[in-house]
């Protein structure tokens, strides 16, 4: 696989729904056998209790961040990755990220996305704010 192969394709944080397709799209092509997508979706519970919606907020820079980690990874292992962020109000079922990694096989293809959704987790300057059916919220990983 030639350098230009294993690149970025698609890195942005955005305030507009996301579509996997799109993300997918941008790693897609006949060298590859195994296209994995990640799709995060805000969930209705955490820890015990009652979640309502999310608000995704970023550091300035979060979008530099990102591009960073998934070139990092694309160069580590050799393929195409995308990875978009959503931020703002979200609601149960959003879309809050969409990540893709392809690959000649389906191994490489797992073990980098999941590599790849870890580390935008900890190394990207997003933040999330649950809210929570009580009226309660909490800043979740806010502190590192």
């Amino acid at each position: 696989m030639t350098t230009a192969e294993a690149t970025v394709r698609l890195a942005r944080i955005s305030d507009q729904p996301l579509d996997p397709a799109e993300v997918e799209e941008a790693v897609s092509g006949s060298h590859y056998g195994a296209v994995v997508v990640f799709t995060g979706k805000v969930r209705d519970h955490d820890g015990g209790q009652a979640v309502s919606a999310l608000e995704y907020s970023a550091h300035p820079q979060a979008e530099r961040f990102l591009h960073t980690v998934c070139a990092e990874l694309a160069a580590t292992h050799g393929l195409p990755v995308a990875a978009v962020h959503r931020v703002g109000s979200l609601d149960i079922g959003d879309r809050a990220i969409v990540v893709a990694v392809a690959a000649a096989h389906r191994g490489a293809a797992f073990a980098a996305c999941a590599e790849l959704v870890d580390r935008i987790k900890h190394e990207v300057p997003i933040w999330k704010r649950q809210l929570f059916a009580d009226g309660l919220s909490e800043w979740v990983n806010a502190c590192g």
